[in-house]
């Protein structure tokens, strides 16, 4: 049985990892076979990342945390229920590639077994006010 302060506190620390581009940090939530996703658009272009296993999940946290900073980290909302959880967050997304940053706003679904996620979706969108050049 997965109580509820264990899932927030595992939503803090992935969360909290990935603001300070801790990989090792965000890694230590999922489990070895979890299955994980990412969708959303930016520029008006859809992106899709898809993987299993923490091995390819690594391979992708990696480009993430090379490429983008957070900042300005908001967590909204999270509904627990059991072993399965949904968070509404927000951040400003900062590209080192373009130097543009996005208020982006995001949504993860997580199931949790054993203290680490073993499903992890991400929806994400930039809010209305869309990119700008970080001053």
């Amino acid at each position: 049985m997965t109580d509820r302060a264990e899932v927030e506190d595992l939503l803090r620390r992935l969360h909290g990892a990935r603001v300070a581009g801790d990989l090792a940090g965000m890694l230590a939530t999922f489990s070895d076979d979890v299955r994980f996703r990412i969708a959303g658009a930016s520029d008006g272009k859809p992106i899709s990342i898809t993987a299993t296993g923490v091995k390819q999940v690594r391979a992708w946290l990696t480009v993430m945390v090379k490429s983008f900073w957070l900042t300005d980290y908001d967590l909204t909302s999270t509904i627990v229920e059991g072993s399965k959880a949904a968070a509404l967050w927000r951040v400003t997304t900062h590209s080192r590639i373009t130097g543009l940053e996005v208020s982006t706003e995001l949504v993860d679904l997580i199931e949790v077994r054993d203290g680490k996620m073993t499903s992890y979706t991400e929806f994400f969108t930039p809010s209305s006010s869309g990119p700008r050049k970080a001053p």
